[in-house]
């Protein structure tokens, strides 16, 4: 399982945009220190201690032989620190690719859906669904990729969403749309999430499931 920050949870912790990263600074050791926080691409954090009174980084904190009291303490602070970064701005997700945490991404900002892990046994399966009528309005789906008809036993992580009975024929004779897998095939259809279909694209399919769910 991967983590990722949360873009707006990170600028309500302090973080500023810094052209591709989140930026964050806070003094420790009282004062005699600053930590600068950088975090790149939402799963990449660097830090770097500075040391005050002679304006240099600081290191050793991180050489995992270092002893003593001023430097176990110099520790304590910068781990304390980021472990409240990460339990704060920091969510699980549970998928490996980067269309996956796109489209949850989207459900959440768009219409506050929380992705549920209904399975306990396919802990990478999840669904969205509306708040007012609790239906479904799409699923993400771990599965062998052979399960689709995709000439490979790997796992691939798709989307399951609606679409209108009179719709689907032509929507699953279009390059990298597909029968829905493990859903009518009458009423849904399937994307694999490996970039072959623009996010945009998918976010257009996104909002007609969405409405379709609403019958």
């Amino acid at each position: 399982m991967k983590k990722k920050a949360d873009i707006k949870k990170l600028i309500n912790y302090g973080f500023k945009k810094n052209k591709n990263k989140y930026s964050y600074s806070t003094d420790i050791m009282n004062g005699d220190f600053t930590l600068n926080i950088d975090v790149i691409n939402e799963n990449k954090i660097q830090t770097e201690l500075i040391e005050k009174a002679f304006g240099e980084p600081y290191t050793l904190h991180l050489v995992e032989g270092a002893q003593g009291t001023f430097v176990g303490e110099i520790r304590d602070q910068y781990q304390q620190i980021l472990n409240d970064i990460k339990e704060k701005c920091f969510e699980i997700n549970v998928f490996e690719w980067e269309y996956s945490y796109q489209v949850l991404k989207y459900a959440k900002e768009k219409y506050d859906s929380d992705a549920e892990y209904l399975w306990p046994k396919f802990p990478r399966n999840a669904i969205c669904r509306r708040k007012d009528n609790e239906k479904w309005y799409f699923a993400i789906l771990s599965v062998k990729g052979s399960k689709i008809g995709l000439k490979t036993d790997g796992i691939v992580e798709l989307i399951d969403l609606r679409a209108d009975v009179e719709d689907v024929p032509h929507l699953i004779s279009q390059p990298h749309l597909y029968p829905a897998y493990h859903m009518n095939k009458k009423h849904w259809f399937t994307i694999v999430l490996d970039g072959s279909v623009p996010i945009e694209e998918i976010y257009k399919y996104i909002d007609i499931s969405y409405k379709l769910a609403k019958k």
